[in-house]
């Protein structure tokens, strides 16, 4: 079926099941599926669809951004960055006297202090500043957490990993992605949670995931963040 609403056209496919409520999804590649109970006129579904419909333009929108992959950085006044979930505008500031360049955020923005004006140089400040604050988002992380656990970790460490969010091997070592700190805190606490819980279970058993979900029962949800969000944690 295609609706129009709003000035925006979508196309959706209505099934109609043994279920109570009218439930809608949307897959990775922006296919909408509503689910409704058998004998529901057409007219309530659409009802349903139309009180969620700025939701799912978003979520369609971002779809779509998220098929075409990344935008190529420029590092120049009002670029923005993800940072904590949120994305934000940076704030380019010379200054010939520092010892060496930095950012600081700032609650609405990051400011970015440099010696030199050099694309290169507000790079690797912004890259310092997500290693540094992932090193201090996590350790934070594993400290609430650490309740859970009899064991303690040896060592946290801070990587440039091209494949994995975390690891932890035998000798209870963890090492986290610095691109994390782009994450909500809530899904930086899944990925310490679930690399904390390697530290009981080595591999991704049955009893690893039951741990996993007794410490955060939403943690499916933190899992999708990062797969639909990954795209866009540059810099």
């Amino acid at each position: 079926m295609i609706h129009t609403y709003k000035g925006e056209t979508i196309r959706l496919e209505i099934k109609y099941k043994n279920r109570k409520t009218i439930g809608i999804t949307m897959d990775y590649y922006g296919n909408i599926e509503v689910h409704a109970p058998k004998g529901t006129p057409d007219e309530k579904v659409l009802h349903v669809v139309e009180e969620k419909w700025d939701l799912i333009c978003q979520k369609l929108h971002e779809q779509k951004e998220r098929m075409r992959g990344p935008k190529e950085k420029v590092y120049e006044q009002g670029e923005s960055f993800l940072y904590l979930g949120n994305v934000y505008p940076i704030k380019i500031i010379l200054d010939e006297s520092l010892e060496r360049d930095n950012v600081v955020f700032k609650g609405d923005c990051l400011h970015i202090k440099v010696k030199q004006l050099e694309d290169e140089k507000v790079k690797q400040a912004l890259r310092r500043f997500y290693y540094q604050s992932c090193k201090a988002l996590v350790e934070r992380s594993v400290s609430r957490f650490q309740c859970h656990f009899k064991t303690k970790p040896r060592s946290i460490r801070i990587t440039d990993s091209q494949t994995t969010w975390g690891t932890c091997d035998s000798k209870l070592q963890l090492t986290f992605n610095w691109k994390l700190a782009m994450a909500p805190q809530q899904v930086i606490d899944y990925v310490v949670v679930h690399e904390m819980c390697h530290m009981v279970h080595l591999n991704h058993d049955r009893s690893f995931w039951r741990l996993v979900g007794k410490i955060m029962p939403d943690y499916k949800e933190q899992e999708y963040w990062l797969a639909i969000s990954n795209w866009k944690m540059t810099v």
